[in-house]
């Protein structure tokens, strides 16, 4: 436990010292989309504006929020993530807004919120496209007049609090078809930037696996110098439905199972590194148009990862989405979508049969 707080407290620490580090360091990319990405950043972190981050979860919206508010007039003060959609409903407007005492049962004093701690800093509302209705409404209240109100509450409290909103789903196509307010979404995406899939700017894989190393050289006192080119190359190849986030953990399990001072092949998946991790088993139709045979190959990976995570974990929701760094209401929905049962990867032992009649 305790050594499990140090590396938390060291990757904290070296994450800090990441994020106000000089530009050029910090935004070096290959990626022309990427390089757009960080042009705006730098225009907008100086200012006070709204920004909206969309993408698909786990390429970086994260990592792209601290850019800002470390490059900002709000550096000094707290930056605050408030993960919505691990969240349940109930606790939402809690949590974010604090309760009064007695505002329901349990409530024996008063509660900070999120955004009572985030005051002279930033606020950062990840998977924002996942609140109720009736939050959103509050939420604008903050967003309009800059005030609000904890649960059980009447006075009015100053929010002195810059926003940074991300989500994976369209906000647009939600405001349109009525799932989300549509004065929220023109408030949130005074800024929108769109940060694309890690399989959309592959020429930066190389950098983000040395980026990496050495955060993992830092955090576990350990050495590795070099990688080998064979793995490279197959990080490379694989399609990555998982984004940066599922490149971390991957690097983080090899790194710990590494013996030398060489990333080897030996320490990864065999899949990984194997032709079968890529996209190749897809039929390619050449008559498709490029995005559709993209989707068409994304949705064949996701399907056979989502088969190996299930089976992998015997059916366990919660820590299959753990492993794939989302959350379960996100694994539920990719489930549903690729007709999947949890209960068809469990072991035969722990299902239950009806007696005989």
């Amino acid at each position: 436990m305790t050594r499990r707080l140090h590396h938390n407290y060291a990757a904290n620490r070296l994450e800090d010292g990441f994020w106000r580090a000089d530009w050029l360091e910090t935004i070096r990319t290959e990626s022309p989309r990427m390089r757009e990405v960080y042009e705006k950043v730098k225009s907008v972190a100086p200012t006070k504006t709204t920004v909206l981050l969309q993408g698909d979860t786990g390429v970086g919206k994260g990592n792209i929020a601290k850019l800002i508010h470390q490059h900002s007039s709000r550096k000094d003060g707290p930056f605050v993530h408030v993960h919505c959609g691990t969240l349940p409903d109930t606790l939402v407007e809690s949590e974010l807004f604090g309760y009064e005492k007695g505002a329901f049962t349990g409530a024996e004093k008063r509660k900070l919120g999120r955004f009572d701690s985030a005051q002279k800093g930033t606020i950062f509302l990840d998977e924002i496209n996942t609140i109720s209705t009736a939050l959103q409404i509050k939420l604008l209240q903050v967003l309009q007049d800059h005030i609000f109100q904890r649960v059980g509450g009447e006075t009015s409290i100053e929010a002195d609090v810059r926003v940074i909103a991300a989500a994976n789903a369209n906000l647009r196509e939600l405001s349109t078809e009525g799932e989300f307010r549509r004065d929220l979404y023109y408030r949130l995406s005074v800024f929108p930037i769109e940060i694309p899939a890690l399989a959309d700017r592959r020429e930066d894989i190389p950098h983000l696996i040395q980026s990496f190393i050495q955060r993992f050289n830092y955090v576990f006192s350990k050495e590795i110098h070099t990688v080998d080119p064979q793995v490279v190359q197959a990080l490379q190849r694989y399609p990555w439905p998982g984004n940066i986030r599922e490149m971390e953990n991957l690097l983080e399990r090899a790194y710990i199972l590494e013996t030398t001072s060489v990333l080897c092949p030996e320490s990864f998946p065999q899949e990984i590194m194997s032709d079968a991790g890529s996209a190749a088993e897809v039929v390619l139709d050449a008559s498709l148009p490029l995005a559709t045979v993209r989707k068409q190959a994304l949705e064949h990976i996701e399907s056979q990862y989502l088969k190996e995570l299930l089976t992998l974990h015997q059916g366990r929701l919660n820590r299959a989405a753990l492993t794939a760094g989302v959350t379960t209401r996100q694994l539920h929905k990719l489930l549903t979508k690729y007709n999947l049962h949890k209960e068809d990867f469990k072991p035969p032992s722990s299902v239950r049969h009806k007696p005989s009649s």
